[in-house]
């Protein structure tokens, strides 16, 4: 009985190790993989993502259209008012009506270096050494129950911890810091529902931070997109 149970403790030591060993490219190499692969994430251009933000009990319907490393907008209707934020690689605006905004209102720097790394629509692990990041493999932590490969992405000086799903290899949570009016503020992010769509791209289908949380009902990809929706 002893034996079959130091032969347990071991098979367990060594699957520990087996997860925790993993180098950051293998991590990185894996995931995306299990997005389909160099090739495909690099066909992706454009996206427009449609559903519904809930925060503070109240559903928001959204949609977020991006091209890739070139521009987003997101456009809300809340309580019959139009509102969108827009935003370029060198400048962005955010225009609330529904906050009793009258005109368009510039980003500051932070905001629009916050907004700007949500256009690369590939990810940011996909070619990142070509994008001048850099990539640490901390191990293993629990996320939700599941073991997660723990990566730490330096972006423009920036610290970006990023949880993978060591069975599905797929991102189910970010943490970062970010300042907001003078303060620096903690940002998590979770990831769940990942689905293909109609062209075969992985997308999560749900994503929470402490704002709320976005249900997307269809994901679109590669459809034409004219810069000038990135212009007030």
């Amino acid at each position: 009985m002893k034996t079959f149970k130091s032969l347990f403790v071991a098979a367990m030591s060594f699957a520990t190790i087996t997860v925790s060993a993993q180098t950051a490219d293998e991590i990185v190499n894996k995931h995306v993989t299990a997005l389909g692969g160099a090739d495909k994430l690099a066909s992706l251009k454009t996206v427009k993502m449609e559903g519904t933000m809930n925060t503070q009990g109240i559903d928001v319907a959204l949609t977020l259209t991006k091209k890739h490393m070139a521009g987003m907008r997101m456009d809300m209707e809340i309580m019959g008012t139009s509102n969108y934020q827009i935003a370029t690689p060198t400048q962005g605006w955010v225009f609330m009506p529904v906050m009793q905004q009258t005109e368009p209102q510039p980003m500051d720097e932070e905001q629009i270096k916050s907004v700007q790394s949500q256009m690369d629509i590939q990810g940011a692990l996909f070619n990142y050494k070509e994008k001048g990041f850099t990539i640490e493999s901390l191990g293993t932590e629990k996320v939700d129950g599941k073991d997660a490969y723990k990566l730490k992405v330096v972006k423009n000086g920036k610290d970006v911890f990023y949880f993978i799903d060591a069975a599905s290899n797929f991102i189910i949570k970010t943490t970062s810091k970010i300042s907001a009016q003078g303060q620096e503020m903690d940002v998590e992010t979770t990831f769940a529902d990942y689905k293909q769509n109609a062209d075969g791209y992985w997308f999560s289908y749900t994503n929470t931070t402490t704002q709320g949380t976005i249900t997307f009902d269809k994901i679109s990809s590669n459809l034409p997109v004219d810069d000038k929706l990135f212009t007030n």
